[in-house]
């Protein structure tokens, strides 16, 4: 019995996973492409481009096998066992974005320093590609490996324009978007005030960095509130499918439809709560 409910989720698991695992490359959905675009630009920002979507696909399977084996060895509780491979197989991805708005937001707390930077090599003399190329070595920790990438781009092609949009890439910031297409427009056109107009970004961005921490602090209330009470209900349930009382209570059709249900209306309040709390991101408009 064991070994057929095993099989079953295993391939139910499969079955669900399996558009993104063979899609069909003639004709690929819109859909499948955001979906694909979206996981790219994470894992761009978390600094795991080696990982890839594959990667993180195929870890997102095996950390959901061996949680439902060993949740099924502990409490052999089939609802429960499908609720906790669904859940741990969103953990990398949850690793990921969390490691991604963790580097963004280190990120943007080194902006200004890095236009400060900027600002002081273009007054130098310094020509731009190699004002930009500094920073690899002056500027901020959270940067200089994305900088040096460029400066190693720009050495191996000469074309600052093609080095610019692959740093856009990389970094995939709001911030770094208008940073550089501003640098992008004075290489081209030439610009006098551009020590002014980098001094101006870096002082309102100073500005926002200062609001938008004051706003994140009060938001970590409802979203540690929201955490405590998806994960509070399931860890009652864990302690009571303990008993084999409650196992055979549980394994019933009634049984699972309350598992069913609970994680129906889990997802739905943790989701609302995380939306009123939500801070808009600033989109990416030179993306």
């Amino acid at each position: 019995m064991s070994l057929l409910l095993g099989l079953a989720l295993a391939t139910g698991i499969l079955l669900a996973i399996s558009p993104r695992l063979w899609p069909n490359r003639g004709h690929f959905s819109v859909a499948n492409r955001r979906f694909n675009s979206r996981l790219r630009v994470m894992l761009n920002q978390a600094h795991l481009t080696s990982l890839g979507v594959g990667g993180l696909i195929c870890a997102m399977i095996a950390i959901a096998f061996v949680s439902a084996a060993i949740t099924f060895l502990v409490l052999p509780v089939v609802g429960l066992v499908i609720v906790v491979a669904v859940a741990a197989s969103t953990v990398p991805l949850v690793v990921v974005r969390h490691r991604a708005r963790t580097n963004q937001r280190n990120s943007r707390q080194a902006w200004p320093d890095v236009i400060d930077q900027l600002v002081s090599a273009v007054r130098s003399g310094m020509s731009l590609p190699e004002s930009v190329g500094s920073l690899a070595h002056v500027g901020p920790e959270a940067t200089r490996l994305d900088f040096a990438q460029f400066k190693a781009d720009y050495d191996a092609t000469g074309n600052f324009d093609r080095s610019v949009v692959a740093l856009k890439s990389r970094l995939a910031d709001p911030v770094a978007d208008r940073l550089l297409e501003t640098l992008r427009m004075a290489r081209k056109v030439g610009g006098t005030e551009l020590p002014n107009l980098l001094r101006t970004l870096s002082a309102s961005l100073r500005q926002e960095i200062a609001i938008r921490g004051e706003i994140e602090a009060r938001q970590s209330w409802i979203v540690n509130a929201a955490r405590i009470g998806a994960i509070a209900p399931w860890i009652i349930l864990g302690l009571l499918a303990t008993r084999p009382q409650a196992i055979a209570a549980y394994n019933s059709v009634s049984g699972l439809a309350v598992i069913l249900g609970g994680v129906v209306v889990t997802v739905i309040a943790y989701y609302a709560m995380i939306a009123i709390a939500r801070i808009p991101q600033e989109r990416r408009w030179f993306g």
